[in-house]
């Protein structure tokens, strides 16, 4: 019996056709598969990534809250948040990961980059002495003279460094500033007796410790400590951008800034060692126990909400005003080095 072939009317034709058409909407025609809306991409320079300062730009990353915001973000490290504001004026990167201060002393320069979200309302770091030393360095009076080690020139530990010596009427050419990095460089200095103290974080506070090579001369890692060593509050790290940059790119902005504040509600909901259970490995230094020991010893420096301290900005202006001659003779205006727009807005 010979093979049929049926021809089809038009009208079916068009059926066909239509529902051909139907099922294949909302699929990639090469997979068959759903597409993703394409994710924006950010880069953010982070003054340290392992420093527990920090910790807030990698936690993010590890608890998926970049991409529940449909974001790419590269974290890129960096020895300290001074490189940060270098790369976001240049363009290199979009944001910034660093120190409050920064804001301030652009803007005296003519440049403006704006904190987005607040990260740590306390510095989170010390002033360690030397055990080498440390029978003749018992107070701030006792640096005068001394080198001091600081993560880089004209960095957040060097700027807080300064100011505790001024408090104590000693300038900054009465004393040698050293950039030696943190964590293991950090710790060589010490040991090589290339600096006498020094402004470093955890965990290399407590390394220090465990290993009786230094002592804390000045606590800030704690809103209290920091209150009682400096007289107020002082907000420390955050993320900062261009403030063009964030006019240009609002919604983008808004979900960072989303991400980030359910980071830090999370922390505040959380346990140290939970914390420390969703960092990667390689941070602990070898050793997980006395990581989780270091960031229960300062647990209170981290935002619980992202907003920037109503005492904060004027604070950090008149310290900077005391050590920082270009601050002393700019004209500052506080709301164009912050905004509280953004952790507002968040649901």
């Amino acid at each position: 019996m010979p093979h049929m072939k049926r021809r089809v009317g038009p009208a079916v034709g068009t059926i066909l056709v239509l529902i051909l058409t139907l099922s294949s909407c909302g699929t990639d025609a090469g997979t068959g598969t759903t597409p993703v809306a394409q994710k924006d991409h950010i880069k953010i320079l982070v003054g340290g990534m392992s420093k527990q300062i920090y910790l807030p730009n990698m936690l993010t990353q590890q608890l998926g809250y970049f991409d529940e915001q449909n974001l790419q973000v590269d974290l890129i490290d960096e020895a300290s948040g001074q490189s940060a504001e270098t790369e976001v004026l240049s363009g290199g990167v979009d944001a910034g990961s660093g120190s409050y201060n920064h804001t301030l002393e652009l803007q005296a320069k003519g440049k403006g980059i704006v904190e987005v979200v607040q990260l740590l309302i306390s510095p989170g770091e010390a002033e360690m002495v030397s055990s080498k030393a440390a029978d003749t360095i018992k107070s701030i009076n006792d640096l005068k003279g001394k080198n001091l080690g600081v993560t880089e020139l004209g960095s957040g530990t060097q700027t807080l460094t300064q100011y505790m010596l001024s408090q104590k009427g000693i300038a900054a050419d009465q004393v040698q500033f050293v950039p030696v990095g943190a964590g293991d460089t950090f710790i060589a200095g010490i040991k090589q007796g290339k600096i006498d103290a020094g402004m470093t974080t955890e965990p290399t506070i407590s390394r220090l410790l465990k290993t009786g090579d230094a002592k804390v001369l000045i606590d800030l890692r704690t809103p209290d400590a920091t209150r009682a060593a400096l007289g107020s509050d002082y907000p420390f790290i955050c993320v900062f951008m261009k403030a063009d940059y964030v006019a240009a790119h609002k919604d983008l902005v808004q979900r960072l800034v989303n991400a980030y504040v359910k980071t830090l509600k999370w922390i505040n909901t959380h346990t140290p060692q939970e914390v420390a259970d969703k960092m990667p490995a390689d941070y602990y230094a070898g050793d997980k126990t006395l990581y989780v020991t270091a960031l229960t010893n300062q647990f209170a420096m981290y935002s619980p909400d992202g907003k920037m301290p109503d005492s904060g900005p004027p604070f950090v202006l008149k310290f900077e005003q005391q050590i920082n001659p270009d601050v002393k003779a700019a004209t500052i205006d506080l709301g164009k080095t912050f905004t509280n727009e953004f952790v507002n807005n968040v649901k």
